[in-house]
């Protein structure tokens, strides 16, 4: 195992872990108090540094870990356990006690079959896209999946027109075309690796990122939509969504590797690195929710295009990743449309005073 691959696991989980606290007690809605810009970047950095880590981690241990092969099914539903842990611990900080914790759990999630039924959509959505991600990085490298994954947001941006009748500016239309085209240019040759140690197939890899954009643009505007419709807390939605998840999860787990899993047991070839993925794919939605909370889609546009920078850096330094010229434009290109996709919109509908008052004057003459 290369040292600077060592030095890297250490270095992000101490990082997180010791952020994880700092960010579970800013996250609640208990506190009214504004927040600075120093915070604001901190949860950016900590947002890139997860999606970065997390792709070039899964990479790690799909293609280079000498360690026996992991079933990814049984990686997706362990995440997915965490998960609900950690909403739980939410939940019962939003709640404030054991009584109200057991009151809301008994009153969402008891009581409305309903509503579990609803979120199971999602769970399923996410369930495919989550083992999607483990084929697709299986088959491509990390900084080639890192650009290729932008395509959520065109997918987002339909599914928002038409399950929630919203509009997108020209800009924003015109960011969407520059980033298709960025990532065709990435896919067109896609750069090679030289350290990978089992054969790919990056057709199969395409496609697989296809699917998961899919289901991550319609997954999201969903789950939007059913947290819109109500005021049940975020929390609960959460808790109702990962329960659904767990079944669906252990479901594919016995159909697709059942019988190889009773055999070889659940956690086989689990190492460090595998848990440490795991991690970083659980407490990823966590930190996504505090930068959906405090910041605004330009700097989340930046953290975006900087962890396609770090994943191409440790991808050169890991994996033996050759850049092309297709790549490096394509990624380019892809930054520069993210960015353009999450300025503001600039609202033509009000005049500027100083249009107001000529007009009233031109009225009054």
């Amino acid at each position: 195992m290369p040292s600077m691959c060592d030095f890297w696991f250490l270095a992000s989980l101490t990082y997180l872990l010791s952020t994880l606290h700092f960010l579970l007690s800013r996250l609640c809605p208990l506190s009214t108090e504004p927040v600075s810009v120093v915070f604001k970047v901190y949860c950016l950095s900590v947002m890139t540094m997860v999606a970065a880590t997390y792709t070039v981690v899964l990479r790690y241990t799909r293609t280079i870990s000498s360690t026996a092969m992991y079933f990814s099914t049984t990686a997706v539903c362990v995440t997915e356990v965490i998960k609900l842990f950690l909403s739980l611990g939410m939940l019962t900080k939003e709640a404030g006690s054991f009584g109200r914790l057991k009151a809301s759990i008994v009153e969402h999630v008891f009581q409305c079959p309903k509503e579990l039924l609803k979120l199971s959509v999602p769970s399923v959505v996410y369930a495919i896209q989550n083992n999607m991600a483990f084929i697709a990085l299986s088959n491509l490298d990390a900084a080639v999946y890192q650009v290729t994954y932008q395509l959520k947001i065109p997918c987002t941006a339909l599914c928002m027109v038409l399950m929630l009748n919203r509009s997108l500016s020209r800009l924003q239309w015109l960011s969407v075309c520059m980033l298709c085209g960025g990532v065709a240019l990435v896919q067109w040759k896609p750069a090679e690796a030289t350290k990978v140690q089992v054969e790919q197939n990056p057709f199969w890899g395409f496609m697989a990122i296809a699917i998961a954009v899919f289901c991550s643009g319609f997954a999201g505007v969903y789950f939007e939509k059913v947290l819109k419709s109500s005021d049940t807390s975020l929390w609960v939605r959460n808790i109702q969504m990962y329960l659904s998840g767990i079944v669906v999860t252990l479901a594919v787990v016995y159909m697709t590797e059942g019988t190889q899993v009773i055999q070889k047991g659940f956690f086989y070839g689990y190492t460090p690195w595998v848990c440490f993925a795991v991690f970083l794919a659980s407490v990823g939605g966590l930190y996504t929710s505090v930068v959906v909370k405090y910041t605004d889609n330009i700097m989340k546009g930046f953290s975006a295009a900087a962890a396609i920078v770090l994943s191409t850096v440790a991808s050169v330094a890991l994996f033996g990743l050759q850049i092309t010229v297709n790549f490096a434009s394509g990624a380019m290109l892809v930054c520069i449309s993210i960015y353009l996709y999450g300025l503001p919109k600039q609202d033509t509908t009000k005049l500027p005073r100083a249009d107001k008052d000529a007009k009233q004057k031109l009225i009054t003459v």
